[in-house]
C-alpha cells in the first residue's frame, strides 16, 4: 500500500508538472503574439527544410528563435519563392503561418496584339529593371520566330525571375498554344508553314480595324499575292522600333528594308508584330472574295473594293469627310 507521504509526494510532483505545463503554454501563447517586424511586403524563401528557412530569415535580420522553428514544424512546410507576406509589424504566429500559405508574389506582364517584340522587351525591361540585351539574347535562344514568338496575353510572372527564365517561360507557353492551334486548324505543326501564316497574320493584325474585318483583310493579301501585286500596306512598315511611328510618303520612299511592301513584292521576311488567335485563324481561313483594295472610312472601319476605280472613290470620300 502507498503510504500517506508517498501519496502527497506524487500529488505534489503532478501538481508541479501541471503548473509548469500551464506556465509553458501561457508563455508560448504570449510569445506567439509578440509582433514581428517585416521590412518588405514580400519575403523570398529558398527551397529547403524548416531549419534552413529559419536560418535564412535570421541571416536577413528577422528576429526568430528555436521556438519559431518548432512552431513552424507544427504549422507545416514553408513554401519557396517570393511570397506575399505584408509589410510592417505582424503577429508572430500569423507570420509563420503565412510562410506556409501565402501566395507567391507576381508581376503582371501584358503583351497586346500588334505590338512588336522590340517594344515589348523594352517596356518590361524598364518596368521590372531587367537587362534588355539579355532579354533579347534569350528570345533569340528560345524562339523559332524572329517576331511573334510570344503570343499576346496577360502573364503572371514570379517576382525576381531572371531574364532567361522569363523568356523561356513565355516562349514555351506560346509554343504550346501554337502547337494546339496548328493541330486543330492544319492537323500538324510545321514551323516553316506556321511562320508563313504568322507573317500574314501580323499584317492582318496591323491593318484590321476589328476582328470582323480580319478574314476580309486576309483575302486582300492572298488576292494581291496571287496577282503578283505588291501588298502596299502601311502596317508592314510598323515593324520593330517603328511599331508606333506613322507611315509617311517620305518613309515609304526611304525605307529600303524588305518590310516595305510598296517597294517589294511578296511578304515581309518575318512577322511584323505579335498576333492574336483571331488573326492567325484569318490567315489560315481567308474570306473568298475578289477584293484588292481597302480604305479606312470616317467611321474608322474599312471600305473594300475590287477595282482601282472603286478604290479611288473610297479614297476621295475619306478625304472629303476630314
Amino acid at each position: 500500500m502507498i503510504n500517506m507521504k508517498s501519496s502527497q509526494f506524487v500529488h505534489k510532483v503532478v501538481s508541479t508538472i501541471l503548473t509548469l505545463i500551464v506556465i509553458v503554454i501561457v508563455s508560448l501563447v504570449f510569445y506567439t503574439t509578440i509582433p514581428l517586424k517585416v521590412p518588405t511586403k514580400t519575403v523570398k524563401l529558398p527551397k529547403g527544410s524548416v531549419t534552413n528557412t529559419i536560418k535564412y530569415l535570421q541571416k536577413r535580420g528577422y528576429k526568430l528563435s528555436a521556438i519559431d522553428k518548432y512552431l513552424l514544424v507544427a504549422i507545416g512546410q514553408p513554401k519557396s519563392g517570393e511570397l506575399n507576406i505584408g509589410k510592417g509589424e505582424i503577429n508572430r504566429i500569423d507570420f509563420l503561418h503565412k510562410l506556409t500559405s501565402a501566395t507567391e508574389a507576381f508581376n503582371i506582364i501584358t503583351l497586346i496584339p500588334g505590338e512588336t517584340k522590340e517594344i515589348f522587351l523594352q517596356n518590361i525591361s524598364k518596368k521590372y529593371k531587367l537587362n534588355y540585351k539579355e532579354l533579347e539574347k534569350s528570345y533569340s535562344k528560345y524562339s523559332s520566330y524572329p517576331e511573334a514568338g510570344i503570343i499576346p496575353d496577360t502573364y503572371h510572372i514570379p517576382k525576381g525571375i531572371k531574364e532567361d527564365k522569363l523568356i523561356s517561360f513565355l516562349v514555351k507557353l506560346s509554343e504550346k498554344k501554337y502547337n494546339k492551334l496548328a493541330q486543330k486548324e492544319l492537323k500538324k505543326y510545321d514551323k516553316k508553314e506556321w511562320l508563313h501564316y504568322l507573317i500574314i497574320a501580323s499584317i492582318i493584325q496591323k491593318e484590321a480595324a476589328n476582328k470582323q474585318e480580319m478574314p476580309k483583310i486576309s483575302s486582300v493579301i492572298y488576292n494581291r499575292l496571287k496577282k503578283d501585286m505588291p501588298l502596299q500596306m502601311d502596317g508592314t512598315l510598323n515593324y520593330g522600333k517603328y511599331s508606333h511611328i506613322k507611315v509617311t510618303p517620305k518613309r515609304i520612299k526611304n525605307d529600303k528594308s524588305k518590310f516595305n511592301t510598296y517597294l517589294n513584292k511578296g511578304l515581309p521576311p518575318y512577322p511584323v508584330c505579335s498576333v492574336s488567335i483571331e488573326a492567325i485563324k484569318s490567315a489560315i481561313h481567308p474570306d473568298k472574295s475578289e477584293y484588292l483594295f481597302f480604305m479606312k472610312n470616317k467611321n474608322g472601319v474599312h471600305d473594300f473594293s475590287k477595282t482601282y476605280q472603286e478604290h479611288l472613290k473610297n479614297v476621295n470620300r475619306a478625304k472629303s469627310s476630314h
